[in-house]
């Protein structure tokens, strides 16, 4: 049986990731689903110092109160900026397998502000307005988004590879259905890399809506229930 920790993206909560849960339970696994701090159902603790050091440290608070180890570790979007830092500072034995699906996969220093596209950085910029340390999520998104807190895009994630070097499998999922993604040079960078296993789904950015199967499959690759 494999332990799945499962990271969201940005303005969304564990419940997220629900349906993927029950699937991965069903095939035999664990599957812990996190809510980042200011997000879903602790929106209500949003303040102007929630960062990505705070999402990185709600992930490693899991991983201890829970006893996990020898855990795939997943990350959707902003979340692979959480599942990295997480991944560098967890105990050793902790993570065995990093899988990033369309989301950012960050080198020491660099922030999700420095890694997105300039049409991003208007979303995070113009979604703050309000009152400055906010990002409200965008008109039309799904009804349980949440505002984001703003800090977590901005702060700069620092690393020193003693935890990322203990994992031994990365994956890569991209997901090519929709316009104005800003993960196609992710792709195409570690396409080339033989550290990286790379998959691609023809689905939207939401991918647990859009092909919920697929991911499942490619998800379950190597692990045994």
């Amino acid at each position: 049986m494999t332990t799945f920790v499962l990271v969201p993206g940005g303005w969304r909560g564990g419940w997220y990731f629900s349906g993927l849960a029950d699937r991965l339970r069903t095939a035999g696994h664990r599957a812990l689903a996190i809510t980042p701090t200011g997000v879903g159902d602790r929106a209500h603790l949003n303040a102007a110092d929630v960062n990505l050091d705070t999402h990185i440290d709600d992930v490693l608070a899991v991983l201890a109160t829970e006893e996990v180890s020898d855990a795939v570790v997943v990350g959707h979007s902003y979340g692979g900026m959480v599942i990295t830092g997480a991944a560098d500072r967890a105990p050793s034995g902790v993570v065995r397998r990093l899988v990033y699906c369309d989301a950012y996969v960050p080198e020491d220093g660099q922030s999700c502000w420095d890694l997105t596209s300039d049409a991003y950085r208007s979303v995070f910029l113009d979604g703050a307005a309000a009152d400055g340390y906010t990002v409200q999520p965008r008109p039309g998104s799904d009804p349980r988004v949440t505002a984001h807190p703003l800090a977590s895009f901005l702060q700069r994630i620092r690393l020193d590879g003693a935890g990322l070097r203990e994992v031994t499998t990365r994956d890569y999922v991209y997901l090519s259905g929709w316009d104005g993604t800003p993960f196609t040079a992710v792709r195409d960078r570690l396409s080339h890399d033989p550290a990286w296993r790379v998959h691609t789904l023809h689905s939207g950015h939401d991918v647990c809506r859009d092909a919920p199967r697929e991911f499942l499959e490619i998800l379950l690759l190597g692990e045994e229930p």
